[in-house]
């Protein structure tokens, strides 16, 4: 079956860290390109960091610049994001993503809820 399964939330407390990871299977993931995405209660959809390929070149959104890190191991098919220094608004389901080839996000985890609390 070609999935997506993150795993990793739960409640962290303010300045903490957590690390998110999202196992690929059903499909060949080094072939792919893939992102972080996230939804805070009633926001869009934000794209939080991408990843290419061989995971060498990484994006972040500004506002987890420097305390987000974006990861893969190809040999595991696993997608990391290791994320510091955690603020309020960080609270929000995390999906691991897959870029398809038509540049659309044509595979989705079912996410997994981040919540940053005292």
């Amino acid at each position: 079956e070609v999935q997506l399964v993150e795993s990793g939330g739960g409640l962290v407390q303010p300045g903490g860290l957590r690390r998110l990871s999202c196992a690929a299977s059903g499909f060949t993931f080094s072939s792919y390109h893939m992102r972080w995405v996230r939804q805070a209660p009633g926001k869009e959809f934000e794209r939080v960091s991408a990843v290419n390929l061989g995971g060498d070149t990484t994006e972040y959104t500004d506002s987890v610049k420097g305390r987000f890190t974006i990861s893969r191991d190809n040999a595991k098919n696993m997608l990391y994001l290791e994320m510091n220094s955690l603020k309020s608004e960080d609270t929000a389901v995390y999906y691991c993503v897959r870029l398809g080839s038509m540049g659309t996000y044509d595979l989705w985890g079912q996410g997994t809820q981040v919540t940053v609390s005292s």
